[in-house]
């Protein structure tokens, strides 16, 4: 698998994602946007992002901070992830900026289908691509593990193009009930085309293995084992209008 570093601008930042491919496929594949959690591009997400690509998609997991800048988690992380969530213009503008980044670096190298793209986020990656979904982006689909599912900007009747997959632990303690309550409430005032599945039990971060911070996110291997491969089966059946 090739990952090759992209520097471009994201809204009012100059962005280094990840992009990553099989450049054993000879066939051009849909494109996968990846938004990780809080720590940024870690070498984790990276490795994930590779996992999820195979040899089916072409992935770019996306800077959502700037300058490539990674943590090592609180209080950095929080600080670094809440000045985004508290400018949710600036916000979609980074995302919508980093996919646009990779519709041209795929179709550069020839190696993307640009007809048909998803977005897949991880906690604070899973609120931003519910964002990008929320401001109407041209995708088909769109997945938030375990994410950040409050916004200030709710969608509007019309706008949502994508097809929204939440996959959430019961006990998340970071997006408890009403957050998902609130949700549903929104996407069906809009009539969204949306599914939510809990992992009943399941705490915040049970699809990503470095995972540990007892009782609040813990990695769970049969939760994530099930996430992937659903993730996926949903995001083929909205590329072809199955859903």
């Amino acid at each position: 698998m090739i990952v090759e570093r992209i520097d471009a601008q994201c809204g009012s930042v100059r962005a280094k994602h990840a992009l990553v491919w099989n450049e054993k496929v000879s066939v051009k594949r849909p494109l996968l946007l990846v938004m990780p959690n809080w720590l940024g591009v870690t070498e984790p997400a990276i490795t994930r992002a590779q996992k999820m690509a195979g040899d089916k998609y072409v992935a770019l997991v996306v800077d959502m901070y700037g300058e490539g800048k990674t943590c090592e988690g609180p209080p950095t992380s929080q600080e670094w992830m809440m000045a985004v969530r508290s400018d949710r213009n600036e916000g979609r503008k980074r995302a919508n900026a980093a996919l646009a980044c990779l519709v041209a670096e795929a179709d550069k190298r020839g190696i993307g289908d640009s007809s048909k793209k998803a977005a897949v986020g991880f906690c604070f990656g899973g609120g931003n691509v519910l964002e990008l979904a929320r401001s109407g982006s041209d995708v088909h689909a769109v997945v938030s593990l375990h994410g950040d599912l409050q916004t200030t900007m709710p969608a509007k009747k019309g706008e949502l193009k994508a097809a929204v997959f939440v996959i959430h632990g019961s006990k998340d303690p970071v997006a408890p009930k009403a957050d998902r309550d609130a949700l549903e409430a929104e996407m069906d005032g809009i009539g969204a085309n949306w599914q939510l599945l809990d992992f009943g039990g399941r705490l915040h971060s049970f699809a990503e293995e470095e995972t540990m911070m007892k009782g609040v996110a813990e990695y769970h291997a049969g939760a994530a084992h099930q996430t992937f491969r659903i993730l996926d089966d949903f995001i083929q059946d909205a590329f072809n209008n199955r859903l």
